[in-house]
């Protein structure tokens, strides 16, 4: 039955690239979807870019572990801070902005918005490097699930996967991926509902299923803690909500949906639909990875979860609540909800670093002009050198999810969030400024992945996780990177002079009339 529902699934994705390939031949509708994407189908492609199976195995699996129940508040903040408030902060001044200046790339946009051929092509490295790892990080829990419900060993299915996304994406362009996206977001909600019914019902029912998770104890886990409304842990549950909600402010995959969006009137729609399609698929996800210990240990105590080199393989939580919980049938509703989930966000993720790579680095490099066709060829081919990077960094059985996730959106957003939301507001944030946000969030985040992430400096590592918020983890580095950047860029541009001061007045002048009008 598995075989049969992944079967039709893989049919209507590959129909879908198929259709659509006509539309895909220039670099606007290749990259963009010609900026005519409507509302529903922009909100389901930002969602479904959103969430992956990085949340619905990683995320959920570990942070359910340690916070129990409160996890849910990391979905409550994804659907709101995460959702919500960029729809309304940054929808309109994007599509307007980015028109205006006909950036079709966020490396595109800090160069014209901050007149420097630099900021384009180190942001453009940027986006490449750093976005490796979240792919990296969608393949491994995809291939978990893989493993699991169908006992094909975790290489095999990783490199499976990774050819039929290539096919996928070069097949289709934006307007494949966001048809595809709307598919995948129906899928994604009916499956999500389904899940944590059967996780709730395997273990008696909502109360009984509570009281169990409170009876459990551990080391720094008190009793009634998993099973309490903030549950053991809060102020690191802070730094996950943050890094997960805040993150998506500066995803350059995640903003090039509002360059593509159509209207005003489908940024309405999109917003009230972002917000509710988070609320369900991130809130359900980390409602059910709450109860995981309930699935993870035995009677006496004993953990049943899988072990890595002596570490509790937190990857594995979920995969084994939903071989216990789910009947057979529901298994593939489940395999083909992580794959809509996972195919979205990889096909969201290769878009988006084939056409920074081409766009902003390799198109400025030859002096010859480049046709459209040869511009998308390109794009095509860096998808399939992306994708096999991303498999090999997958390969290492030690690269947890929530790690790679981690070091790539704190990259990534520390470096690009404050920039690009003060730009598209301020005439007053300088080239110096943008500079030292890109300096501090990458360097915030290797830094911290060489003390820490590596085991470079064990000790080091041992003293971090002893403090109350603990500075050994990625995940609150990464929000650390971007609440300095938030500070730091306003901080340098009121030292430091703009010289491209009457430019940018007009821009945000013209922008605000479109805006009004």
């Amino acid at each position: 039955m598995t075989y049969v529902i992944l079967a039709v699934y893989l049919a209507i994705m590959v129909g879908i690239g198929l259709y659509c390939r006509k539309r895909a031949s220039s670099v606007a509708e290749f990259v963009l979807g010609g900026r005519n994407i409507g509302g529903w189908f922009t909100a389901f492609a930002y969602g479904t870019s959103y969430f992956s199976a990085v949340v619905f195995i990683g995320y959920a699996g570990q942070f359910g572990w340690s916070y129990g129940v409160s996890a849910a508040w990391i979905g409550i903040g994804n659907a709101l801070i995460g959702s919500m408030l960029p729809w309304i902060i940054m929808g309109r001044r994007t599509r307007v902005m980015s028109k205006q200046l006909n950036a079709s790339t966020m490396p595109e946009f800090f160069e014209k918005r901050y007149s420097s051929k630099a900021l384009k092509i180190v942001s453009a490295v940027i986006v490449f490097v750093f976005l490796i790892p979240y792919t990296a990080s969608v393949y491994n829990g995809l291939s978990r699930l893989f493993n699991m419900a169908f006992e094909i060993p975790y290489e095999a299915c990783l490199i499976g996967m990774a050819v039929l996304t290539a096919a996928y994406v070069i097949l289709g362009g934006y307007t494949a991926t966001a048809i595809n996206d709307f598919v995948q977001g129906i899928i994604m909600l009916i499956g999500i509902v389904a899940v944590v019914l059967c996780v709730i019902n395997g273990k008696g029912g909502l109360t009984e299923a509570l009281n169990g998770l409170g009876q459990i104890t551990d080391k720094g886990v008190p009793e009634n803690s998993l099973n309490s409304v903030f549950g053991p842990d809060p102020i690191n549950l802070i730094g996950v909500v943050i890094l997960t909600s805040l993150g998506t402010w500066g995803l350059p995959q995640m903003i090039q949906k509002f360059y593509a969006i159509k209207d005003d009137a489908a940024i309405k729609r999109g917003t009230i639909i972002s917000t509710i399609f988070a609320l369900v698929v991130a809130g359900g996800s980390y409602f059910m990875g709450g109860f995981g210990r309930l699935y993870g240990t035995g009677a006496d105590g004993e953990i049943l979860v899988e072990s890595v080199n002596g570490k509790l393989a937190f990857d594995s939580i979920v995969p084994q609540m939903l071989k216990d919980a789910l009947p057979e049938f529901l298994i593939g509703i489940v395999v083909v909800l992580v794959l809509s989930a996972s195919m979205s966000t990889l096909s969201s993720l290769v878009l988006t670093s084939s056409s920074t790579l081409t766009i902003d680095l390799i198109k400025p490099l030859i002096k010859k002009p480049l046709t459209d066709k040869k511009q998308v060829l390109i794009m095509r081919v860096l998808i399939a050198v992306f994708l096999l990077i991303s498999v090999i960094i997958a390969l290492n059985p030690n690269a947890y999810i929530t790690t790679l996730m981690s070091i790539s959106w704190g990259a990534l957003a520390g470096a690009f969030l404050a920039p690009f939301l003060y730009g598209l507001f301020s005439k007053k944030i300088t080239k110096a400024a943008v500079w030292t946000s890109f300096i501090s969030g990458v360097g915030i985040t290797v830094t911290h992945m060489f003390i820490f992430s590596l085991g470079f400096f064990p000790d080091a590592a041992k003293a971090a996780a002893s403090l109350p918020l603990n500075m050994a983890s990625p995940i609150n580095a990464g929000a650390a990177a971007m609440i300095f950047g938030l500070i730091i860029v306003p901080v340098v541009s009121s030292f430091t002079k703009n010289k491209n001061l009457e430019k940018d007045e007009k821009l945000l002048e013209d922008c605000l009339k479109q805006l009004k009008g």
